[in-house]
């Protein structure tokens, strides 16, 4: 059944636009724009925006374009030219009133998910192009607000919630006294200096999601891993600076993570089910600290389940029912190509798999990463709207659970699925893995 097309608020108000737009000068533009192309950027960026002959093949490939009746102002190429195209031609001297647009065009119409290269003849990356628009708009300080007073949480909390050192351990402890409940003697090992394994997850756990860390408790026990956690700031590896151009807090965001790991003098690092935060941690804040890669190696939730099923350390006690259909995060899949690795797990987890298509490196967007989901309440009808293509893909498969490795892909898909009164729910493959999983006997 076709879904239907939901109408959205055209001209959103959103505070950190429009004050920022109101203290913006041209002179501060032309500064900005001089520091990032000039000092920041090189013949990659002119390049592509060169190269760029707008012959229409990526429209295709952006899930808002197609979710919106092929708006044609939506499609990545006529994002460019709306955006950088005129910063170069103009050499920087355009309004505030541009950058303000600008601003809205690149944090809210593109998710950075880098589905439009792969349909691209020339392979523009339109993602590293949009992802300089961020930056120049958040050096003139034109950032939507809710995003922007995330990277503050950053800058003073070094975590993406405000939670303070006291209310992480306090979690921490309060999730080890749960799992004890179930299995006496799981742990939650804080500050194990020499330990195989730092777990690192990103502030919405200990806020909103604190079963999660249980349930992985669960897991590193049963498995018998030799693991840790830091009770000190590093502990989140998220970070909404690197969507909001905000280098700077995004490098020493990394550094701290990749400290935390160094300190306690763990082998790897284990991230959980977050796409942005991994790109940031492997592939975006270790070059910002002038690390090609980073410090300690580390692997995605994806990865690790995968050794952990392969090698026997967690076996499955009775696969898991309900029929389930997986999305593929822009992060962990396009960007890291994990996509067989994941099929692996949930075949190995779930009984009746059914896949959604297209999908692997082709899989439409969630509409909420890149920051996107991020820029708050103003912008949420604008953010389902754009992505009924998603929506209508997920509800094709009729399958009763839609498994999202991801946290903004997961809060997005709720949101999705919520809107457009699809009947099906969104879970973890950790809350799958928990349930199927064989636990220890308890004596």
């Amino acid at each position: 059944m076709a879904l239907p097309y939901i109408e959205y608020e055209k001209n959103i108000i959103d505070q950190g636009l429009e004050t920022g737009t109101e203290r913006l000068t041209k002179e501060r533009i032309a500064k900005v724009v001089d520091k990032v192309i000039g000092g920041e950027t090189g013949a990659r960026l002119k390049a592509y925006v060169d190269t760029c002959v707008h012959c229409g093949l990526c429209s295709d490939a952006c899930h808002m374009y197609l979710s919106t009746k092929r708006d044609p102002k939506l499609t990545p190429s006529a994002k460019v030219k709306r955006t950088m195209s005129v910063i170069l031609a103009k050499k920087g001297n355009v309004s505030p009133a541009f950058i303000k647009k600008a601003s809205e065009i690149a944090s809210t119409e593109c998710n950075l998910c880098k589905r439009c290269v792969q349909y691209c003849p020339f392979g523009i990356d339109i993602a590293y192009v949009m992802s300089v628009v961020r930056r120049i708009c958040h050096l003139c300080g034109v950032t939507p607000l809710y995003i922007q007073d995330t990277a503050h949480s950053h800058s003073v909390t070094q975590n993406q919630m405000w939670v303070k050192e006291d209310e992480w351990i306090d979690t921490l402890q309060w999730q080890e006294e749960d799992a004890r409940e179930e299995i006496p003697d799981c742990r939650i090992p804080l500050d194990k200096e020499g330990a195989d394994f730092m777990y690192s997850v990103i502030g919405p756990e200990p806020k909103f999601l604190a079963q999660l860390l249980y349930q992985t408790a669960i897991i590193f026990n049963a498995a018998g891993l030799n693991w840790t956690m830091p009770s000190f700031p590093g502990w989140d590896n998220s970070d909404m600076a690197m969507f909001t151009g905000d280098s700077e807090i995004m490098g020493r965001n990394k550094r701290f993570h990749y400290e935390a790991a160094q300190r306690l003098k763990v082998k790897k690092i284990v991230m959980g089910e977050c796409g942005h935060a991994f790109r940031a941690a492997y592939d975006m804040g270790n070059r910002w600290v002038s690390w090609s890669m980073p410090p300690v190696p580390m692997v995605h939730a994806i990865e690790f389940y995968y050794d952990l099923l392969k090698s026997g350390k967690i076996k499955v006690k009775e696969k898991y029912k309900k029929s389930v259909t997986l999305h593929d995060p822009c992060n962990t899949i396009r960007g890291r190509g994990l996509h067989e690795k994941a099929r692996y797990v949930i075949n190995e987890l779930c009984e009746n798999f059914i896949e959604m298509h297209p999908n692997r490196e082709h899989n439409y967007c969630c509409n909420a990463g890149g920051g996107v989901i991020n820029c708050g309440p103003p912008w949420k009808k604008k953010r389902v709207a754009t992505n009924r293509i998603k929506a209508q893909q997920i509800a094709d498969t009729g399958a009763e659970i839609l498994i999202t490795p991801c946290h903004n892909c997961h809060s997005g898909m709720e949101d999705i699925v919520g809107d457009y009164g699809i009947a099906m729910h969104v879970k973890f493959i950790n809350d799958i893995m928990y349930e199927v999983m064989e636990k220890p006997a308890i004596e």
